[in-house]
C-alpha cells in the first residue's frame, strides 16, 4: 500500500492572500531595478565610448590625428550621445611622449520623481 503524505494545512485566516509586507518589498525592488536600467545605461555608453577612445590612443603611433577624431565621432554617433561629446581634444606631447584624448558632455535622465543631469568626462592617455 502507498500512503499519502500529511499535507501541511494552512491556517484559514492566510489561505491564498499575500502579506502587504512582500508586495511592498516587490514593488521597491521593481522600483530599483527601473531606475537601475536606466541609470546604468548612462554609464555603459560612457564606459563604451572611454574604451573606444583607449583603443585610438593605442593606435595614436601610427594613425594621424584626423583619422581618430572621426572614428571617435563615428562611435559617438552609433552610441547616441550628445552632440558635444564630439568635441573631443587630441593632444600629443613631446616630453614625455604620450597622447591623450579627452572631451565632456551631459546626459540627463528623466524618469518618476528623479531628473538629474550627469556630467561626463572620458579620458585616455597612452604612450607614443
Amino acid at each position: 500500500m502507498v500512503s499519502h503524505p500529511r499535507r501541511l494545512r494552512v491556517p484559514r485566516d492566510r489561505a491564498g492572500r499575500s502579506a502587504l509586507g512582500c508586495l511592498v518589498s516587490l514593488a521597491i525592488f521593481a522600483g530599483a531595478v527601473y531606475y537601475g536600467v536606466n541609470i546604468g545605461e548612462v554609464f555603459f555608453r560612457y564606459y563604451q565610448l572611454r574604451d573606444e577612445m583607449r583603443v585610438q590612443a593605442r593606435l595614436a603611433p601610427s594613425v594621424p590625428d584626423a583619422t581618430i577624431r572621426r572614428r571617435l565621432m563615428a562611435k559617438v554617433d552609433a552610441l547616441g550621445l550628445p552632440e558635444e561629446a564630439n568635441k573631443f581634444k587630441i593632444r600629443r606631447s613631446a616630453r614625455p611622449r604620450v597622447i591623450t584624448i579627452e572631451t565632456t558632455y551631459r546626459e540627463t535622465v528623466d524618469l518618476p520623481l528623479f531628473r538629474h543631469t550627469f556630467i561626463l568626462t572620458p579620458r585616455a592617455e597612452e604612450p607614443l
